[in-house]
């Protein structure tokens, strides 16, 4: 899964914390680790196809997108735009 053509290196100053059930946590790092690949990594690259999914539109990182570039999509938005809490993702 390795993608040579990214070859440039994105600023990686912001954490993103999040909370997921411990089994799930473990079989996604033992699939990671098959690929040679580190978890970071693979929530990037997630990251990075749902902007560019959202938006319609290949990521630049160079490029500074608004709230204008994001549909704004029942469901979608910042905290508490989505209500499905509740849903075991």
């Amino acid at each position: 899964m390795k993608n040579s053509s990214i070859v440039h290196l994105e600023e990686r100053t912001a954490r993103l914390t999040i909370l997921i059930d411990p089994r799930k946590k473990a079989v996604f790092e033992r699939l990671c680790a098959q690929e040679d690949l580190t978890s970071s990594q693979v929530v990037r690259r997630m990251i990075r196809a749902y902007i560019e999914e959202r938006t319609g539109r290949p990521w630049n990182p160079n490029e500074n997108l608004t709230e204008k570039d994001a549909p704004n999509r029942p469901g979608s938005g910042g905290r508490g735009g989505n209500k499905r809490r509740s849903s075991k993702v």
